[in-house]
């Protein structure tokens, strides 16, 4: 029968519009397809659902301190292959190439500058650094940033993201947690403010080191923090975890955090933070009163 004969169709080939690459992201939390400009001019936060997307170092700096203030610490620090790691590929061989991805030394960026009108020691990590991972420079420049700030009677500000300690550096890199711990208690002797920011994700030896010895402990909205991730903890306790477990907002109703502050409001709550612990609210010099010239006055006549 005609009307039961295998017949071939023919497919239409659609050419792809030339487009660049980049232009758009999607969301991990709404699924929404985003406009890459959009979400720069928001912070990287998603304009749908409000999901904080990861900063790098320097739009970090730029979002918390004031143009051109910034003075950079200790850049020429740079992590070597102490043990002689291999793995999957040679620690150098990771090393080299995270550099050339992110044009830095290493997983930190430490330095002084201005927040409003107040001079603070200021250090921000970046997960797109080997996740940030805490190794024998990250903790070395933590240590020295703080002890500096405590020399020059300066508030210490930490931005904190962090995959954990740097297997790569064994037990070098899980000294750095009592390094960095022994130098924020030297500063708290002192009197001095230590503000902690914590970012999406703060996870195992740093968040179990320094990014939660704040004296005010701050997140950003949805940031994941932890000693051990929720499989880990599942696997070992054998239990269900709540809702929201490790969630920047479970942890502040549970009493870990001080706030949950929007990316957009952050540099406002830490100016109003640093007015209060430091008891001052610093203004900017008086500008000179400006200088009026006499005029001339003729000799009287005798």
């Amino acid at each position: 029968m005609a009307f039961l004969r295998k017949r071939n169709y023919s497919t239409v080939k659609v050419r792809k519009r030339d487009m660049p690459d980049g232009l758009w992201l999607k969301c991990p939390s709404c699924n929404e397809i985003i406009f890459k400009q959009e979400l720069e001019a928001a912070l990287n936060v998603c304009p749908k659902c409000g999901h904080h997307f990861q900063l790098g170092r320097q739009q970090r700096l730029e979002l918390l301190t004031e143009p051109g203030s910034f003075e950079e610490w200790d850049q020429h620090l740079f992590s070597v292959d102490a043990l002689g790691f291999t793995g999957t590929a040679p620690y150098l061989e990771k090393l080299e190439e995270n550099r050339k991805k992110t044009g830095f030394q290493d997983a930190i960026l430490c330095g002084r500058a201005l927040i409003g009108f107040h001079r603070v020691a200021i250090g921000i990590m970046d997960f797109n650094f080997l996740g940030a991972s805490m190794g024998s420079v990250v903790g070395e420049k933590v240590t020295r940033l703080i002890e500096r700030a405590t020399r020059e009677r300066l508030p210490a500000v930490m931005s904190c993201a962090s995959g954990g300690a740097r297997m790569h550096e064994g037990m070098l890199s899980l000294m750095q947690m009592a390094k960095t711990s022994a130098a924020l208690a030297r500063h708290a002797e002192a009197g001095l403010p230590y503000i902690s920011l914590l970012t999406h994700p703060t996870t195992a030896g740093v968040m179990a080191s320094f990014a939660t010895l704040g004296d005010v402990i701050v997140a950003e909205p949805g940031a994941l923090i932890g000693f051990a991730g929720p499989r880990v903890i599942k696997e070992t306790t054998q239990q269900d975890l709540p809702e929201g477990f490790q969630r920047a907002e479970f942890l502040l109703q549970h009493g870990l955090l001080d706030m949950v502050v929007p990316r957009k409001d952050l540099k406002a709550a830490v100016i109003r933070l640093l007015d209060f612990m430091t008891g001052r609210r610093p203004r900017p010099p008086a500008e000179p009163a400006p200088q009026i010239e006499a005029e001339p006055v003729a000799p009287a006549e005798a």
